[in-house]
């Protein structure tokens, strides 16, 4: 029988080169929605209620008996928070592991080009679905598209999104619950086209919504169909909500302070748009600090600002990276400008951080490791593999101090 591979000796090595400030950094880097976002990493049990106060009793008269009379009371709401999981795997092959048995270095590097790959591709999957509608689709087909397995992204720049390998499925819904294609494989990307191939056309349609394999609702999509993160387009929706439960709570009877602030500047100068919208925030009585956009109306900004331009760096608090910002001075103070690769072109988010969370089970990613053993042994095949998961949601406390303004 051939001699086992000591698992306790690569342990140690994992361990040592993944403690969690390190797998923060490898997340954060590029990411800074997802690090600047406040923490919490004991989201455990069954549910977490986020409650809110969006109203104050009415009882108020100039007249005592009239004002006595009333009945009105505080208006209380509820999020009722629930995780989602979300997974990447490492393989590696047993032969590929005795290769390299007796060189600790070459092993070392090997596996933590694997790992920080699978820890990467977890990332920036999260990382999109921070923006997102909770649906899971990561680009839409160009309204052009009639055949073949050349697919143009409606969002060209949608295409740092895909990458060669990867698992799709394309659905005409935001949650993948109509006309549903099987899953086919990305074969080859052109980046400058923002185009892909695929294995498979069978099924696609010009304006289909393109899905990780296994990550779309499957149903109409809602709070609790949804099996991505509920990003900033659920909880600030470009349409006023209706009253559908959003995590347990009607957002119709205030539309704004439980979905968001919503303001269309897209007949304005960029610079324009973010004062008016943090004016209608400071209206609301918030003071939104953050402002995420894309790279394109980043530079839009920054040549609109000309020699007014003033940067400055945000840190993140969970890990030791920082991003470089513009500064545009709103009612309640100075407002950071960050782009963001992950944000939709044409929206900016408006965000006083200190309501929102990231709340996970563990940490947001982590190694999944609840045996002990960073490093398992497949049981059908000479290969071994790392899980990386996350479980959690991003919820917001005060949805009415947020703006989403159209660009």
């Amino acid at each position: 029988m051939a001699a086992p591979l000591n698992l306790s000796t690569v342990d140690q090595a994992v361990k040592q080169h993944y403690k969690p400030l390190t797998v923060k950094n490898l997340v954060y880097k590029n990411n800074p929605f997802y690090a600047l976002v406040p923490k919490y990493e004991q989201f455990g049990g069954l549910n977490m209620p986020i409650p809110l106060i969006y109203g104050n009793p009415q009882n108020v008269s100039a007249t005592f008996s009239t004002a006595q009379a009333e009945t009105s009371t505080s208006s209380l709401g509820q999020f009722l928070m629930t995780r989602v999981s979300n997974y990447s795997v490492a393989s590696i092959t047993g032969e590929t592991i005795k290769a390299t048995d007796g060189k600790a270095d070459a092993f070392i590097r090997y596996l933590t080009m694997e790992i920080d790959g699978a820890i990467h591709a977890l990332a920036r999957d999260l990382s999109v679905a921070l923006f997102r509608d909770g649906g899971g689709y990561i680009g839409q087909v160009n309204s052009s598209y009639s055949s073949g397995t050349t697919i143009t992204l409606a969002n060209t720049d949608e295409i740092a999104n895909f990458e060669v390998g990867m698992t799709i499925l394309f659905a005409s819904d935001t949650g993948g619950s109509t006309s549903a294609t099987s899953a086919t494989t990305i074969s080859s990307i052109d980046r400058s086209a923002g185009s892909f191939v695929v294995a498979s056309a069978t099924g696609i349609a010009a304006d289909d919504y393109v899905f990780r394999s296994g990550t779309q609702a499957g149903a109409t999509l809602t709070s609790t169909s949804a099996k991505a993160v509920m990003g900033l387009d659920g909880w600030l929706p470009s349409s006023a909500p209706g009253s559908t439960a959003f995590f347990g709570q009607d957002r119709s009877v205030d539309t704004e302070r439980l979905g968001g602030i919503r303001f269309d500047g897209s007949a304005m100068p960029i610079e324009e748009a973010l004062v008016s919208g943090a004016a209608k925030a400071a209206r609301a009585g918030a003071r939104p600090d953050t402002c995420l956009m894309s790279y394109e109306s980043y530079i839009n900004l920054e040549k609109s600002l000309g020699s007014r331009v003033r940067y400055d760096e945000l840190k993140a608090r969970d890990a030791d990276v920082g991003f470089r910002s513009l500064s545009v001075q709103g009612p309640n103070g100075v407002i950071s400008v960050v782009p963001d690769q992950n944000c939709q072109p044409d929206v900016a988010y408006m965000l006083q951080l200190d309501t929102w969370s990231l709340n996970s089970l563990g940490g947001a990613p982590h190694i999944l490791d609840l045996d002990g053993n960073r490093i398992l042994r497949q049981s059908t095949a000479d290969a071994y593999e790392v899980r990386v998961g996350f479980y959690g949601n991003l919820a917001c406390n005060a949805p009415g101090y947020n703006v989403r303004i159209a660009l």
